[in-house]
């Protein structure tokens, strides 16, 4: 199980991702940008959600399809941020 602290910053990391560029960070991604190995980055994902983010990798793979309060793929429900157009909430 990941520790608290990196579940915390791999939380940010997935937010900020998210909001900049409406797309989620694959765990290689999220492994360089922490600074930490390929597997504790892949391995923080699913124990992200099981910690209670109410979210969901694809089945069957290690990409993010829905972080709330985003969705990674696209759904009716549209979101701006900063009156920019380019995401899509749960």
């Amino acid at each position: 199980m990941t520790d608290v602290a990196m579940l915390d910053r791999v939380h940010t990391a997935i937010m900020r991702r998210i909001a900049a560029t409406g797309s989620a960070p694959h765990f290689t991604e999220l492994a360089a940008e922490l600074g930490c190995p390929l597997e504790e980055a892949r391995q923080a994902l699913p124990d992200l959600m099981a910690a209670g983010v109410p979210g969901w990798l694809h089945p069957g793979t290690d990409y993010l399809a829905s972080f709330p309060p985003f969705n990674v793929q696209p759904t009716q429900y549209r979101i701006s941020i900063g009156g920019v157009h380019g995401w899509f909430g749960q």
